[in-house]
């Protein structure tokens, strides 16, 4: 009787053993594996990985290599090694759309490969930061706003033989296309050293201080750094929009290097919201 129920014993445990074996396997068929794409890198070079969707997470198996997203940039890793004698690790990035990368991290002193791109975008094809704007678009509608015939009149400022004029005003979406015009009137070349914007105060009285806000250019077309002796120049500059209360003003101050020939002229809200769409 005894051998009976050992025999039953045995057969029992032999059964659980291969249902559980076989639950095993079948969990073990659902598992995938990710390769890791093989990135070479080195010192002296940067090597651009770009992705379809913006990074969310990344990490790196060592401090051997370096990793930044590009500035203002959403799309875009950028990879170099810290040392020539890297030992090979890996790289581990999550982009928007729950998508896993992963790569293998090899030190190359001269990679044939700089850029890679992956998913359905274009290797030119960034996804700007919120707040950035594609340099592009600017650079299109400053050029649009450079060759508009219609001048924008009565504001204006010289001094020094400097001056200082804007001969248009324009707004595309949430940007606004400043064209100034400088004038040198005098036998010596101005070499502008800065282009600055404030929201300033209008009243100042004597015991209080001005309360200003400087605006800075998003971008600058026909960038000059140099006015010739009896020339001119035209520049458009890209500000993001802004219309400022009664009680304060723009002002444009143009600064000259190493020089003393600063001119400086005020936008008053009604000449601003006068701006032209493009």
């Amino acid at each position: 009787m005894k051998t009976k129920i050992n025999y039953r014993i045995l057969i029992l445990s032999v059964l659980v053993l291969f249902i559980g074996k076989s639950g095993m396997a079948a969990d073990l068929e659902m598992v995938r594996t990710i390769e890791a794409f093989p990135v070479s890198i080195s010192t002296n070079k940067t090597t651009n990985l770009i992705f379809p969707y913006a990074i969310r997470s990344v990490d790196r198996g060592s401090r051997d290599a370096l990793v930044q997203k590009a500035k203002g940039v959403e799309n875009i890793l950028q990879v170099k090694a810290a040392t020539r004698d890297m030992v090979e690790t890996n790289l581990t990035v999550i982009t928007a759309d729950g998508k896993l990368y992963s790569f293998l991290l090899r030190y190359d002193p001269d990679p044939t490969t700089l850029n890679y791109s992956f998913g359905n975008r274009e290797v030119s094809e960034v996804a700007f930061s919120p707040g950035n704007i594609n340099e592009s678009v600017l650079k299109k509608y400053s050029k649009v706003a450079a060759g508009k015939k219609k001048k924008f009149q009565g504001v204006k400022e010289k001094k020094y033989d400097i001056k200082l004029q804007l001969t248009g005003l324009y707004v595309k979406g949430d940007i606004m296309y400043y064209r100034l015009h400088i004038e040198n009137g005098s036998n010596i070349r101005y070499n502008i050293d800065q282009l600055r914007f404030f929201i300033r105060d209008r009243n100042k009285t004597k015991r209080t201080t001005y309360q200003e806000e400087e605006i800075t250019p998003l971008y600058t077309y026909k960038n000059t750094e140099v006015v010739e002796g009896q020339s001119e120049e035209d520049i458009v500059i890209a500000l993001p929009k802004r219309i400022i209360p009664n009680q304060k003003h723009m002002v444009v101050q143009l600064m000259e290097d190493h020089g003393g020939r600063h001119v400086q002229m005020k936008v008053k809200n009604r000449k601003l919201l006068k701006a032209t769409v493009l």
